[in-house]
């Protein structure tokens, strides 16, 4: 839905992306990267308004953090 536009269930085209945000205490869409907040990698979401399908989406360039800190 990111790049297309389109929701892979419905085909609807009303697509919303809600922001990932780290709030107080590790509240908000986001996932910890480091000891603090300012170190959270935040995980986008699109939501199709016609059926209510959602993803998920991590920026590209937050990918190698996440690779560092939880990869083998």
């Amino acid at each position: 839905m990111k790049n297309t536009r389109r929701c892979p269930k419905c085909g609807g085209t009303e697509i919303i992306k809600i922001p990932g945000k780290a709030g107080a205490y590790g509240a908000g869409n986001n996932i910890p990267a480091g000891f603090t907040n300012f170190s959270a990698v935040l995980v986008h979401r699109y939501l199709c308004c016609s059926c209510g399908y959602s993803e998920e989406w991590i920026d590209r360039e937050d990918i190698d953090t996440l690779k560092r800190k939880y990869g083998r």
